[in-house]
């Protein structure tokens, strides 16, 4: 499309500020990435003494570094409204986030507005495609106990059970809370037909905003963390010993994602700002783990349920601009989603400063060496 003489000092300026926002990005990462790591080489004997202190003050770096990556969005205009039940209710307990999945900008934007949720990022475990484990991030998931799972029948089963030992051996030991999984099992765009043509031979249902969730890892989750009950007692072992580590998993976050116009903000759009501002939603509903069926056959169908009711929650967003009421209210009520414009700038101090003492530090120890 031809550009015009009055559209071209605008595109010039959108191609600037898009130039210079990948320069901060990339002298961002190499500063706040290196850190990280230098920092958690360095911490390694407080994790031999004292185990929850260490995975303590990763978790809050690791809180830092995606403050750092929600505020690209946040400077580029790209906020969050907030809409369903308040999860800031249940932020010191263990939860699941089911998540539907559009973009790349949907981890950006969890990243966003769950900086204001306590120690929820800072305790939290994600499960994302194994490709990130290849980005720029990938190093400080890897250390911090994410779970990269490959896609595919061929790799399904195997993965589950990585899945199950990863929970095994990460999620308490390192005192995760929260596990935010996106069930569709990839983009909505890929797998779309695939799953229309899936629920057309299994008469299920037919859904165009989201697809049908995959079960495996959702059924795994919830048989390795969830504390069993037998008699009026934990399963497996002495009953006050489990109940001072944990409580289980006690609830399950159906989180729903929208986009104005249906149109998914990716990462490239997060880090470049060419995009004009934008407010994306996320609606939030808390269900009891208690509640959620435990067994494969009923977990399906509980699954499959909260999915058909995204649908209707997205067919409502993309008609009126507005999800839904509850049940018994005449209004929805939406909460704006802020980020401290301080906080960040403290914290990119914080990555340029350490970066810069550590470059000394290296080359100070070079120098002795060589």
């Amino acid at each position: 499309m031809a550009v015009t003489l009055e559209e071209a000092p605008w595109l010039g300026w959108i191609l600037v500020k898009a130039l210079m926002r990948f320069a901060f990005m990339v002298a961002n990462n190499l500063v706040a990435i290196s850190s990280y790591i230098c920092y958690v080489i360095i911490l390694q004997p407080l994790r031999l003494l004292d185990s929850k202190r260490f995975w303590y003050i990763e978790g809050i770096m690791y809180k830092w570094l995606l403050g750092m990556v929600a505020s690209w969005g946040w400077y580029a205009g790209y906020t969050v409204m907030e809409w369903g039940d308040d999860i800031k209710a249940v932020s010191q307990d263990e939860a699941i986030m089911l998540v539907n999945h559009q973009a790349t900008g949907d981890v950006c934007t969890l990243m966003m507005c769950l900086q204001d949720k306590g120690l929820v990022v800072a305790q939290m475990m994600w499960l994302m495609d194994h490709i990130f484990k290849y980005t720029n991030f990938g190093i400080v998931s890897l250390i911090h106990g994410d779970f990269f799972i490959r896609q595919g029948k061929s790799h399904r089963d195997q993965q589950l059970l990585l899945l199950k030992k990863h929970l095994e051996e990460n999620y308490r030991n390192r005192d995760r809370k929260w596990i935010v999984l996106f069930p569709e099992g990839g983009f909505l765009r890929k797998r779309r037909e695939t799953s229309q043509a899936f629920a057309k031979k299994n008469n299920l249902p037919f859904l165009t905003h989201v697809t049908l969730p995959r079960i495996g890892a959702t059924n795994i989750i919830l048989s390795a963390l969830v504390a069993r009950q037998e008699n009026g007692s934990p399963a497996g072992g002495d009953a006050k010993e489990l109940e001072s580590k944990s409580k289980g998993l006690q609830w399950m976050i159906d989180t729903t994602i929208a986009y104005p116009k249906a149109e998914p903000i990716d990462i490239q759009t997060w880090i470049l700002g060419y995009r004009k501002p934008t407010v994306t939603h996320v609606h939030y509903r808390i269900f009891p783990i208690k509640d959620v069926p435990l067994e494969t056959d009923g977990l399906a169908d509980w699954l499959y349920q909260r999915f058909v009711e995204k649908e209707a929650l997205l067919s409502h967003f993309y008609e009126t601009g507005a999800f839904p009421p509850p049940k018994g209210h005449k209004e929805a009520v939406s909460r704006e989603m802020t980020l401290s414009n301080m906080w960040i700038f403290l914290i990119q101090s914080f990555a340029f400063l350490s970066g810069y003492m550590w470059y000394n530090i290296i080359q100070y120890f070079y120098h002795c060496l060589f």
